[in-house]
Parts: C-alpha cells; sequence; structure tokens
C-alpha cells in the first residue's frame, strides 16, 4: 500500500515539475532517505538536529521531506549538505555526490533596447561614460558659478560707483 501510495506521489510531483529530470528527483529522495535514517539512528529528532547544525528546521523538514519548493537552490543546499554530514557523522562527501546542480530555464525576451544587453558597470565602457558625465557636471557647475559669481561682483562695482 505504502508503494502504490509513493508511486502516485511521485507521478504527482513529476507532473508539477516538467522542467526536472526524473533522476534529480530519484537523487534527492536519496538524500532524504540517507539523512532521516541517519538523524533517526543517532536518535535526534528534527528540532536536535537543527540547534546542532544551525540549519532552520523548516530546511531539514524540506530535505528530508523532498519538498523542492522550500528546499534551497544547489550552493545553498550544497553547504548545508556539508553540514549535515558532519553533524550527523556520514561518510564524507556522501550527500554532495547526490546533490545535482539545477538547471534553470531562462526564457529569452523579445528584442530587447541595445543598452540593455551592456554591463555598463563592470565593463571599460561603463567607466568611459561615468568619467565623461563627471567631466560635464564639473563643467556645467563651474560655468554656472563662474557667471553667477560675476553678476555678484558686477553688482558690488555698481553698488560702489553708486554710493560714491
Amino acid at each position: 500500500m505504502n508503494i502504490l501510495k509513493n508511486i502516485f506521489l511521485l507521478n504527482k510531483k513529476s507532473e508539477k515539475n516538467k522542467d526536472f529530470s526524473p533522476g534529480l528527483v530519484d537523487q534527492y529522495i536519496e538524500i532524504a532517505r540517507l539523512v532521516k535514517e541517519a538523524r533517526i539512528q543517532q536518535k535526534l529528532t528534527i528540532k536536535e538536529l537543527s540547534y546542532i547544525s544551525k540549519i532552520p528546521e523548516r530546511i531539514i523538514n524540506s530535505i528530508e521531506n523532498n519538498n523542492k519548493n522550500i528546499r534551497p537552490k544547489y550552493p545553498f543546499i550544497r553547504s548545508i549538505l556539508i553540514k549535515l554530514e558532519e553533524c550527523l557523522v556520514l561518510k564524507k562527501n556522501i550527500l554532495i555526490n547526490l546533490a545535482v546542480k539545477e538547471k534553470t530555464i531562462l526564457k529569452k525576451k523579445g528584442k530587447d533596447f541595445i543598452f540593455s544587453k551592456f554591463d555598463l558597470i563592470n565593463t571599460w565602457q561603463g567607466s568611459l561614460l561615468y568619467f565623461f558625465i563627471l567631466v560635464l557636471t564639473i563643467f556645467i557647475l563651474k560655468r554656472y558659478f563662474i557667471l553667477n559669481v560675476n553678476v555678484i561682483e558686477i553688482q558690488n562695482i555698481e553698488n560702489q560707483i553708486i554710493d560714491k
């Protein structure tokens, strides 16, 4: 009965996550099984494991129940699995070798405006543009203040002439 339930749930999960391969689900099921067995073997509750490993309970729950909606993405899950290996005294890299980099599919939009393809912050073009903007602002501000200073000086000279 339990096997049929698991098969039904597995099919339901794969229908929801069509972009993930079945091998990916199997590997995270294996990770979940290993973590849960090791935790039970150590006679630890999820709360105690969370306290020892400093990993939030909901993350440990998501790993043990293979809940991909709460489970962190690959770079983060890797460090969590390393910590779990240490706390549960598992063989080194047994969980990490099972974790697979998840491929995210980026959808291409229509033709974007040409400037959106340039990285103006981290390129020499961006630095050059930034430099020209700074120089232009300095010249504009200098011109503005010099013109205003000349007007003030002319008014002071006119006031001195009128006073005499």
